[in-house]
């Protein structure tokens, strides 16, 4: 086991979890799905989440200081070259795509727009599917567009964990019905039950 992923290796107990990371993609009406997910999260969720929410590239984001106020979990904005860590959840920050490395750091690009969009859930899966193979967990939340259908793939490739946003439940559709679509997707799950099984598969497994 590579040495930068040990700490995310165990939780309080020090026994072993069988995921080393998860990966959140939303869009439109994201910010709220977003909150509903991370906020139902342990303080001592034992790996580290990282998340693309489509924002407005021309303004600061406030999300991670509102999600941070509300969620037990640390959340902040990602920055370049930060090392991963457990209990924590990084934001990409507005414009920028938000890339995992193979050593457990993070990388920002402003690198062209994927599917219309920049930070792009696809460049984010699959940088994640590369680093962690079948330790990894894709979320596809609420969202427009068809960003993440690619990242799906590659995490399902890679014997990652897909869980989707049911569609019929999400407050916009597109996103997590062309996750579907795909044919990749392991787990459609209403919003509400998400973080529950997030926590039933990394803290329980």
């Amino acid at each position: 086991m590579q040495s930068w992923a040990q700490d995310a290796e165990s939780g309080k107990t020090g026994e072993a979890v069988r995921y080393g990371i998860v990966a959140i993609a939303a869009s439109a009406g994201g910010v709220q799905a977003l909150r509903i997910v991370l906020c139902e999260l342990p303080s001592d969720f034992p790996v580290p989440i990282v998340v693309v929410q489509h924002l407005d590239p021309h303004h600061r984001s406030l999300l991670p200081e509102i999600l941070a106020r509300a969620c037990q979990v640390r959340v902040k904005q990602a920055e370049e070259g930060e090392t991963l860590r457990p209990r924590m959840a990084y934001i990409a920050p507005p414009d920028q795509h938000l890339l995992v490395n193979g050593d457990g750091t993070l990388s920002l690009s402003h690198s062209e727009l994927v599917h219309f969009v920049r930070p792009s859930a696809d460049l984010l899966f699959e940088s994640v599917a590369a680093s962690y193979g079948d330790r990894a967990i894709g979320v596809v939340l609420t969202g427009t567009g068809r960003d993440a259908t690619m990242g799906v793939r590659a995490l399902d490739k890679m014997g990652g964990l897909v869980i989707v946003e049911d569609p019929d439940t999400a407050d916009f559709p597109g996103m997590p019905s062309a996750a579907v679509e795909t044919g990749a997707v392991d787990e459609i799950l209403p919003l509400e039950k998400i973080a529950a099984r997030l926590v039933e598969v990394v803290v329980r497994s």
